[in-house]
């Protein structure tokens, strides 16, 4: 028994020290990273950064400082670290090379955040698609359209690609086109078209409305209609003068032409 428990004992002599000051570094590494994670949360807190944002950057700083504790502990403990870092990084760089798409979405996530080219409630026109923004996420981004359809967009083409932010200014221009055939008056058509964008309630009187020859056109003159509206109003307004000037021209026997088949009988 003595033979094997000298061993043992010296084992103990040797490493208990090691063990406690592994455990202790340990206890303290914990609780000082809990500790500067959560500073740095409250200072991202007091700049504004976006919650979801300063959920990621604290998770992904506590587990990056947790991963150096535990090499540091190893370390104590009398272990080679060298081989072990090594394989960390090469499994960085596995997941790297296998989630390339992946962290691009993330990176371009980062950059909406950050940069703020919209945010949510905001109309915006990108990737072929024109919605309201309803969440943006870290790798994805959400809209819904006006058909009511709710469109994901992987946040790295989002960020690498144009986007038009239509509710940025606060208010929209409309834009109409309004052909009269030839045999009609210009300032009188002219007229007519105003009034109807000056007597709609929710046509913004600034910017002024306005209404220009926009082409003389094969068959005829089209006029370019220039109401301005809210962002919450543009469709009513653009399916309301639509429809108000149809009228308007009607009453006023201003014609609209139209393709006309004629047929033709043989004798």
């Amino acid at each position: 028994m003595e033979k094997y428990l000298i061993p043992v004992k010296n084992l103990l002599i040797e490493y208990s020290p090691k063990v406690l000051y592994a455990f202790l570094i340990l206890i303290i590494g914990l609780y000082a990273i809990k500790l500067f994670v959560r500073i740095i949360n409250k200072i991202l807190n007091s700049r504004h950064v976006d919650k979801t944002l300063q959920t990621f950057l604290g998770n992904l700083l506590g587990w990056g400082l947790k991963a150096l504790l535990l090499i540091a502990v190893i370390s104590e403990l009398g272990i080679d670290t060298t081989a072990l870092a090594a394989v960390i990084a090469a499994a960085g760089l596995g997941l790297g090379l296998a989630l390339q798409g992946s962290l691009a979405n993330f990176a371009g996530g980062i950059l909406i955040i950050l940069f703020k080219p919209f945010k949510v409630d905001d109309l915006i026109n990108a990737q072929g698609e024109i919605g309201v923004v309803k969440e943006i996420q870290l790798f994805t981004t959400q809209i819904l359209t006006a058909n009511n359809k709710r469109v994901i967009i992987p946040n790295g083409a989002l960020a690498n690609n144009n986007i038009v932010n239509l509710s940025a200014e606060g208010t929209l221009r409309v834009d109409l086109t309004i052909g009269v055939g030839y045999d009609e008056d210009i300032k009188k058509t002219k007229a007519v078209l105003m009034k109807v964008l000056t007597s709609h309630p929710k046509v913004l009187s600034d910017p002024i409305p306005t209404v220009n020859v926009l082409e003389l056109a094969d068959s005829s003159v089209n006029f370019a209609v220039r109401p301005w509206s809210t962002v919450e109003d543009y469709w009513t307004v653009y399916y309301d003068v639509i429809e108000n000037c149809k009228e308007a021209l009607d009453a006023e026997g201003i014609e609209i032409p139209y393709p006309h088949v004629v047929e033709v009988r043989k004798k």
